[in-house]
């Protein structure tokens, strides 16, 4: 019998000690919104290092790094084509701020990346992206790696259903990124910034 119970706690004990490694191993997803706040909170104290090199594909099927762009000044946004207002009106205002600095405008490099790869097919991304402005590149690349180009930038976004539909919408942080003639990060401007802001702020950039 001592034997027996002895057996037996071992048992538990091993049980127990998996347990709890498993559980320290493999945490708890993280919730959305605790996610949102994190990356936000990252992005607006300063903590950590916000965006870095990435290879991506764009719309013609070629990979394209940020060191493609170096030399001109770039306008980084996260989006997806079916969102109804927040991106289209950020990306108008984009494509508006680029024109309104004349010849400075042809150093500042537009780029959109989808958070949607699943539905922005390569195709269609182009036409939607030059409709703001003709020199826009849009870029895509798997879920993975649009992920983690995205997390990098401290942008936090996950799909959600619609209700009573088979769609889905993606709920996102939308920002701007404003990245030097080097690739590295300078500021962010929030969504509904509008034209004369970005653009004063571009031309600042340039200036330096």
């Amino acid at each position: 019998m001592k034997v027996a119970a002895a057996l037996v706690a071992a048992v538990l004990l091993v049980g127990l000690g998996g347990w709890l490694f498993f559980s320290r191993s493999a945490p708890a997803p993280e919730d959305p919104r605790a996610g949102a706040a994190r990356l936000m909170n990252e992005l607006m104290s300063g903590k950590g290092a916000v965006g870095g090199r990435f290879t991506l594909t764009d719309s013609g099927g070629s990979s394209r790094s940020l060191a493609d762009f170096r030399g001109k000044l770039v306008l980084l946004y996260f989006g997806f084509m079916s969102c109804p207002d927040v991106c289209p009106t950020d990306l108008l205002a984009i494509g508006k701020a680029i024109e309104s600095l004349g010849a400075q405008g042809d150093q500042v490099q537009p780029l959109f990346i989808t958070l949607d790869p699943e539905r922005d097919k390569a195709a269609a991304l182009r036409g939607y992206a030059t409709s703001f402005h003709p020199r826009f590149i849009a870029l895509t690349g798997s879920e993975a790696e649009v992920r983690r180009v995205a997390t990098s930038y401290k942008v936090f976004f996950e799909k959600v259903q619609l209700p009573g539909a088979a769609s889905y919408s993606i709920d996102h942080a939308a920002f701007t990124f404003v990245l030097d003639r080097d690739g590295r990060y300078v500021a962010f401007l929030p969504p509904g910034t509008p034209p004369e802001r970005m653009a004063a702020m571009v031309r600042e950039q340039l200036q330096r």
